[in-house]
Formats: C-alpha cells, sequence, structure tokens
C-alpha cells in the first residue's frame, strides 16, 4: 500500500509543479469529494429511497436542490478557488511541501488529529458568533435557507460566512506546515464530515452510533430545524464544546423525549 501511494505521488510531482499540486490539485479533489459524497442525497432525496431513515419527513423541491447547486458551483470558482490561490503563498511560508519524503502515518495521524481538535473549538466560537442578531441576519441565514438540509448544503453559505468558518479549517495546517498529502486527507476528511452532517438522514451504520461525542447528521439536523434564538448545537465535527458550554441542552432533552415515545417526527 505505502509503495503504491508513493508511486502516485511520484507521478504527481514530476508531471506538476507545486502550485499546480496545491492550487489546482486541491481544488479538483475537493470538488470531486464534495459532489460526488453530496449528490446521492438528492438522489434518494427525490427517489424516495431509504425514507425510514430520513430525519425529516419534508423533502426539498427539485428547484431548490438546484438552485442549492449553482451557487455552489458559482462560490466554489469565485471564492473557494481564488482563496486557495491567495492563501498558496502563506502555506508555502508556513511550511507546506509536496516533495518527498512523505511522512509517516504517525506524523500524518498526530497532525490530523489535532486539526481536527482545534477546528471544533474555532468553528464552534465562530458559528455561535454568526448566530448573534446581526450577523444571522446579514450572513449566516443564507446558510439557513435550507432547514431540510441535504449533503451539498453544508458548503451553501454566504461568501462572508466561507472565508469567515473556512479559517477554522485552515488554522491547523497554517500552523504545522504539512505536507500536501497531509492537507489532502485533512480536506477529504472534512468534507466527508460536514457532508454526512448535513445529510438529512440518520443510519443504522452512521458513525455517530459507534464513535462518542461525534455529532453526525441528527446532532447537526437539530440546528437546522430551530429558531436562530434557540438552535445550539453549534459544534463542528465533535460535539464537547457544545456539552462544555450547555448549549446542547435543547437537543438532549428532545432525545430523550424521543427516545421515551413522546415525540413524533416532524
Amino acid at each position: 500500500m505505502a509503495s503504491l501511494i508513493e508511486s502516485g505521488w511520484q507521478y504527481l510531482v514530476t508531471h506538476f509543479s507545486d502550485f499546480q499540486l496545491a492550487c489546482i490539485g486541491s481544488f479538483l479533489l475537493h470538488e470531486s469529494v464534495f459532489f460526488l459524497s453530496g449528490l446521492p442525497f438528492i438522489c434518494l432525496e427525490r427517489a424516495g429511497f431509504l425514507s425510514q431513515y430520513k430525519i425529516q419527513t419534508k423533502n426539498n423541491t427539485p428547484a431548490a436542490q438546484g438552485k442549492c447547486i449553482t451557487r455552489l458551483l458559482l462560490y466554489h470558482f469565485c471564492v473557494n478557488l481564488p482563496l486557495m490561490i491567495a492563501s498558496y503563498p502563506v502555506f508555502r511560508a508556513m511550511g507546506m511541501r509536496s516533495s518527498f519524503p512523505l511522512p509517516s502515518w504517525k506524523e500524518v495521524s498526530a497532525q490530523i488529529f489535532f486539526y481536527f481538535i482545534i477546528e471544533d473549538f474555532v468553528f464552534y466560537w465562530g458559528h455561535r458568533i454568526l448566530h448573534s442578531k446581526w450577523l444571522y441576519k446579514n450572513v449566516h441565514s443564507v446558510h439557513h435557507e435550507y432547514a431540510t438540509p441535504f449533503g451539498l448544503t453544508s458548503e451553501y453559505a454566504h461568501p462572508a460566512e466561507i472565508l469567515f468558518l473556512g479559517f477554522a479549517t485552515i488554522i491547523g495546517p497554517a500552523l504545522t506546515g504539512p505536507h500536501l498529502i497531509t492537507l489532502w486527507l485533512w480536506m477529504v476528511l472534512r468534507v466527508l464530515e460536514t457532508v454526512e452532517a448535513h445529510c438529512g438522514y440518520h443510519f443504522p451504520w452512521s458513525l455517530s452510533n459507534f464513535l462518542p461525542l461525534y455529532g453526525g447528521s441528527d446532532f447537526h439536523d437539530y440546528h437546522h430545524r430551530l429558531l436562530y434564538t434557540k438552535s445550539g448545537n453549534y459544534s463542528s465535527t465533535f460535539v464537547y464544546m457544545d456539552w462544555i458550554f450547555g448549549t446542547d441542552k435543547g437537543y438532549r432533552r428532545l432525545k430523550t423525549l424521543k427516545e421515551n415515545g413522546d415525540v413524533k417526527q416532524k
């Protein structure tokens, strides 16, 4: 497996420049993972497959789904791609590289673990601030246009929010100056996590059923269903920040009622 990864990486660094890999390569990888993981949930919703696992009974219209995809393509090409290009010198200055030798799995694992911890902390406070009255009305309300989220709505947001909360995702790598392969792995994991959190389905095999403190779709779907002043559940991947600061009490209370059979699905 290691030799296969090294052979593939050798091909990339031989045929493409560091700038091409870090900017264009990262963008293409992001788009591929994001849309390939998010589009199936639109198909599920339209076809009605696995509806027994859908968190809300309400469905989005094809027009609403189409609007989301169109806006996403606009934001990705006009905000995300320019941001990746503009941030390249910063990451290079912080020590990011694409050359050999590749980092060990211990190094990669330690850095990814650090990224999740710091991203959770920064995202929680940034997200909570976005739920203040003025910022919610003028910025964050765009993301909450979809009270019934589906996978692709995870990145449907005001351009200012993309920059604001995007900082939480890149601050870890910016501090450590990782190898590009580590940055790519972090990006893939982060995209898959946020798509799953917005997918609108809670399956028996959902990660939140097996991994303690992992939020997942049920946790974040609650956040989208409520008014901004009462939502809570501001965490990104893991839920310990909401637990520490008591911003998940409403969700925990509702979950207890559901387990006791006192609340029906809406």
